[in-house]
């Protein structure tokens, strides 16, 4: 039975190096690292000769369904790290009603919020705590608005080491409880995410704790590549025309553009791409303010603000890879506004029964501007990422209500 299980197969390892995203400066693998000495994050790279000529598409799709299943693309090299709590394949949902409501092209929904802690954060922080675990840390922290924190809390634990957690005090309350159920600890802090940043930064001496905040470690963005490989499978190795995506840090946009590159240069698909559209709140667009202004660099978002709290990233390490992956694409980046993201949510729930997060949302508010103002055209097919489950997060109250002792006016129910 090993060798169908994903988690326990042995299988070889193709990472070569790692690669400051700005330099190109080459650093060691299997050592701990953080930021390159530029600052910037660091991108594993891997012998993709060797890796195409180890595993084929058809050797793929004969392994159980899960996230494991792309393991030569992944840098854990010793099956006993692998850190796991059942990772499924997520199903692209045809959105046919909206579709037809709406006039566009073929429409999909990734829906994310089937992972384990419902969100997509258990394939960046699955790789990043596996790969902790290999290379034998003990203590992590980490910044987050809540599914992150989840997410790392979760694996964490599982792996058996010391996790603490930081959260902006509007943090919903369904994920700090998650996050403190699953054994972390955590502190809601008077101030945002990059507020809650800081304090990881700053404690690292004085706890020797490892900071696990976004792209401050190489491996997150693998796990979050996943999707990538995986929507590139799942669409017979064609890809769709463009995708959008909520961007705060940016991780998956990151991770799938690179995901999409390496399938290329093992010719597994051509040079074609979906255009990138990095989804952002008008209460915090730092990302869509420098594309704009054909900027490589984002600046602060002050006073930023939105009901997706998820993408209430002010500041992101990453914002150069982020704009980079959107022009590279001949995509762009668009915001909307809270009002726009609330009602797509009760939309899509009430046209295709998809429980949409605010971040999924926000993708599907903006796919509704972008379709009505021309950039997105009728005919191109678009993949909309809902990055975590409804479940999680407030619904319109139900305020209706039945007295089964009295007359029931069942003509006034229609």
């Amino acid at each position: 039975m090993a060798a169908m299980d994903n988690t326990k197969a042995e299988r070889p390892n193709f990472v070569t190096h790692l690669e400051c995203s700005m330099t190109g400066e080459r650093y060691e693998a299997e050592v701990v690292q953080g930021l390159s000495r530029e600052g910037r994050p660091l991108l594993v790279r891997y012998d993709l000769d060797a890796l195409a000529a180890a595993v084929s598409k058809e050797e793929l799709a004969e392994r159980p369904e899960d996230l494991w299943r792309y393991r030569e693309f992944l840098p854990v090299r010793k099956t006993e790290n692998i850190v796991s709590l059942g990772e499924p394949l997520t199903p692209i949902q045809p959105a046919t009603r909206v579709q037809a409501k709406l006039g566009g092209g073929p429409l999909f929904v990734k829906d994310e919020g089937r992972l384990p802690t419902g969100s997509f954060k258990a394939r960046g922080l699955g790789i990043a705590v596996s790969m902790a675990k290999e290379l034998g840390l003990q203590k992590l922290a980490i910044p987050t608005n809540g599914n992150a924190g989840a997410a790392m809390a979760a694996y964490a634990r599982r792996a058996g080491m010391e996790v603490f957690v930081f959260c902006p005090e509007d943090t919903p309350e369904t994920n700090l409880r998650e996050i403190a159920m699953q054994g972390a600890k955590v502190w809601r802090v008077n101030g945002l995410i990059h507020d809650c940043g800081k304090i990881v930064r700053e404690g690292v001496e004085a706890t020797g704790w490892f900071d696990f905040s976004t792209l401050k470690e190489p491996y997150r963005i693998e796990g979050k590549k996943t999707m990538g490989l995986e929507l590139a499978e799942q669409f017979g190795w064609e890809l769709p025309d463009v995708i959008f995506y909520p961007t705060g840090g940016g991780t998956g946009l990151i991770g799938m553009v690179k995901a999409f590159d390496e399938l290329e240069t093992m010719g597994w698909i051509g040079s074609k791409r979906p255009r990138m559209v990095a989804v952002q709140a008008s209460g915090c667009a730092p990302i869509v303010k420098a594309w704009e202004e054909g900027a490589e660099h984002a600046e602060v978002w002050e006073n930023a603000h939105t009901v997706a709290a998820g993408i209430r990233v002010p500041a992101a390490v990453g914002d150069f890879l982020i704009l980079r992956g959107v022009r590279s694409t001949n995509g762009f980046a668009t915001a909307v506004d809270d009002d726009a993201i609330e009602a797509a949510r009760v939309e899509m729930a009430d046209l295709e029964g998809i429980l949409l997060c605010p971040e999924g949302a926000a993708t599907y508010a903006a796919y509704q501007k972008e379709l009505a103002s021309g950039r997105l055209s009728a005919e191109e097919s678009v993949v909309l990422f809902n990055c975590a489950t409804g479940l999680k997060y407030d619904m319109p109250p139900v305020t209706a209500a039945l007295d089964r002792h009295k007359p029931i006016d069942y003509a006034a129910m229609m």
